[in-house]
């Protein structure tokens, strides 16, 4: 069947393969870490293959404060703990749907800022200057803005763009939205006070944009909130945004109500 065989291409241009030299990120006061590799899990997705060393005295963990794949902010979820003395073969994955709602195919280029902590007390340790890895496919990167929507908003460098609505995400109803940075700072958003077709609704988001990054990423609506409300199809949506500087916390901006058609 068409549909068959136009998955079978995309599977094909996916499986370009992706390699990275083996190299060590990072080292620090006895913990090193190196990249061993970009592998391919059925369910998890791609992901690079990390080498952790703890050569010091106590247990550590170390997690990601930001992932970044060809500029885009994605979510990672990686968090792991290496005791005193001990070394660990670990993964981080690169959150599937996000690369795919990114247009990222061909992963060229990994930004991480690792997080370290003492795994028995979460006292943080140590928060890493980004380490930037070149994939093989550096050269042939996807970086094309996925803005096409309804522009939300746009001022002083922070850009945001209602996208379709997902009716299939994991947790129910999610609408998209894609956000640039080039405001000169880290930026945070989050929002409240969000209605659909004109019922209240709770809205499950929040996002981190570091300055120069784009991230598209979803706004969160539960299928109860929408069954309770008989919403059976998403049409027009309102919000309003709180928008932070992610260092400080200090407001940027707190806007009016944003109308949106999802159609």
């Amino acid at each position: 069947s068409m549909a068959e065989e136009s998955s079978k291409e995309t599977e094909d241009a996916d499986s370009a393969d992706i390699s990275i030299e083996e190299q060590i990120l990072l080292e620090w006061e006895g913990v090193t870490i190196t990249a061993k590799g970009i592998s391919d899990d059925m369910i998890y997705g791609k992901g690079l293959d990390l080498l952790i060393e703890n050569d010091t005295e106590r247990n550590i963990g170390v997690g990601c404060n930001a992932l970044i794949v060809n500029n885009y902010m994605i979510n990672d979820l990686f968090s792991t703990t290496v005791a005193a003395g001990k070394r660990a073969n670990e993964t981080v994955y690169m959150t599937t749907n996000q690369l795919a709602a990114a247009g990222i195919t061909n992963i060229g280029q990994i930004e991480i800022y690792f997080h370290f902590y003492d795994s028995d007390s979460y006292e943080t340790l140590y928060d890493a200057e980004c380490v930037t890895l070149q994939t093989s496919e550096y050269a042939n990167m996807d970086t094309e803005p996925q803005d096409e929507g309804y522009e939300v908003y746009n001022q002083d460098g922070i850009r945001i763009v209602g996208k379709y609505v997902d009716e299939n995400s994991f947790w129910g109803t999610a609408v998209l939205l894609y956000i640039e940075n080039t405001s000169g700072r880290n930026v945070g958003i989050n929002c409240d006070n969000m209605s659909i077709n004109g019922y209240m609704v709770t809205p499950f988001f929040s996002s981190t944009i570091y300055d120069g990054k784009k991230t598209v990423d979803d706004i969160t609506i539960l299928s109860s909130d929408l069954e309770e409300n008989s919403i059976e199809t998403v049409e027009d949506i309102e919000v309003n945004f709180h928008i932070y500087d992610a260092d400080s916390y200090s407001t940027i901006e707190d806007t009016g109500a944003i109308s949106f058609s999802a159609r």
